[in-house]
């Protein structure tokens, strides 16, 4: 009874109301229809996170799922466009599926590896798959879906890095106890920004003394101690993939200094000794040449024989003719043999004088020999 009177009173008060407060509560009524159509119309959501990023050389999906209203009637078109960083330049379009038709927009080189996730699109997944990536398919993308009267889009950006390579550690400073050290570790390729990290594998943590940098890779100990001995690892991390390097770091003793000083005085007087060695054995054999030298010209000089003797006596003329010899000589042209016994020359009158004759041969005597 209560329910019919207040719908009564209502359809009462409704019919009593003025003229303009009829129309107000129409619009009104008007625009709150709408406003539910507008919310309940075309979706465009992402799975996936505002900003992607990925190492050259995988693939990727950029998800892009759409919600239908009742009331979206028309044609269903899907665009995938690069969203150009130039407010002033228009998009570059990329795919697109219209009819049931799929398109591939220009020649574009972030073209290549493209293709729609599903099979059919239009089942409510406009999703787009990239793959082989590179450092060209960093870009902002786009996902646009209209089906008159709805329409709505979402952007999404792709960072595409360079994963670090194996990076290389080694030492600086030395290793001896109580000095300083440093440990160093270094990617040659990898996307920015580079995070290194170290680490000890044996011998417990990293004491607290040691400092390390995590932009520049060194590990640095001001006081070396075999606290600090062990085997560190240094990995090299980005935002899409990590590798490390290792390395033994040893704790050695310092030399003796005074056994090094000793060492060093008796090796600079050992190499002094044998220079002096050296220098006395090259001047003993330089003196035993010169003196060698000198008695070879002594001895020479005893082996001369004296000149003969020129005057000549019946002596010396029968001791030649006890031992003839055989001599020589140019007479007119042509060669004579002094030691002819068939013919018998007279010594000439002034061979006594011992006065040589010019170019004369020698002729023999039978008394007196050969003439001197």
């Amino acid at each position: 009874m209560s329910r019919k009177s207040c719908s009564c009173l209502r359809s009462v008060s409704f019919l009593s109301c003025p003229p303009w407060l009829s129309f107000y509560l129409f619009c009104t009524a008007s625009l709150l229809i709408t406003e539910l159509k507008t919310t309940q119309g075309m979706q465009v959501t992402f799975t996936n996170p505002q900003t992607i990023r990925k190492a050259e050389g995988e693939s990727v999906t950029l998800g892009c799922s759409y919600t239908l209203s009742p009331f979206d009637t028309g044609e269903l078109d899907i665009e995938w466009s690069e969203v150009s960083p130039d407010t002033t330049q228009k998009d570059q379009m990329l795919m697109s599926y219209t009819s049931g038709t799929l398109y591939v927009h220009g020649d574009n080189t972030l073209a290549k590896g493209l293709s729609f996730a599903a099979h059919d699109p239009s089942q409510g997944d406009a999703s787009l798959s990239i793959s082989l990536l590179s450092a060209a398919h960093s870009a902002t993308y786009q996902c646009k879906v209209k089906k008159s009267p709805g329409v709505d889009m979402r952007k999404v950006s792709l960072v595409v890095m360079a994963k670090p390579s194996v990076p290389k550690c080694w030492a600086e400073g030395g290793e001896l106890v109580g000095e300083a050290v440093s440990l160093h570790c270094k990617s040659a390729r990898g996307s920015t920004p580079l995070k290194y990290t170290w680490r000890r594998e044996s011998g417990g943590p990293i004491p607290a003394a040691a400092a390390q940098n995590s932009v520049t890779g060194e590990l640095k100990i001001s006081n070396h101690s075999q606290s600090f001995a062990g085997i560190y690892l240094c990995e090299a991390n980005n935002a899409v993939g990590a590798e490390h390097c290792r390395i033994n770091l040893k704790a050695s003793k310092p030399p003796n200094r005074a056994a090094v000083i000793v060492g060093t005085v008796v090796g600079s007087l050992l190499l002094i000794f044998i220079l002096l060695v050296f220098v006395v054995l090259l001047y003993w054999k330089l003196s035993s040449r010169r003196r060698y030298e000198k008695e070879f010209s002594n001895e020479i000089r005893e082996d001369v024989p004296p000149p003969e003797s020129r005057p000549a006596s019946r002596f010396t003329n029968r001791s030649a003719s006890q031992h003839p010899q055989v001599t020589y000589g140019q007479l007119e042209g042509s060669e004579v043999d002094s030691f002819n016994e068939g013919r018998t020359h007279t010594p000439s009158s002034n061979s006594h004088r011992h006065t040589p004759v010019p170019n004369a041969p020698v002729r023999y005597d039978s008394k007196y020999g050969y003439a001197v």
